[in-house]
């Protein structure tokens, strides 16, 4: 059986990209400690479609 846990899924969405008027989106699905962060995440990570490292917040 599995354990029942703090760990959830989240959503993070480029913030730069929704601003930018481009088509599509850059998404990245990761899981966090609810218990340790309950603020919402705020990462670095690639945009293939803006070609440079931007911004990513967590969405929902």
């Amino acid at each position: 059986m599995a354990k029942k846990g703090n760990r959830v899924q989240v959503i993070l969405e480029c913030t730069e990209h929704k601003n930018s008027g481009q088509a599509g989106t850059s998404r990245y699905i990761t899981v966090k400690n609810k218990k340790n962060t309950p603020e919402r995440l705020e990462l670095k990570k690639y945009n293939p479609i803006l070609k440079k490292v931007t911004v990513h917040k967590e969405i929902k």
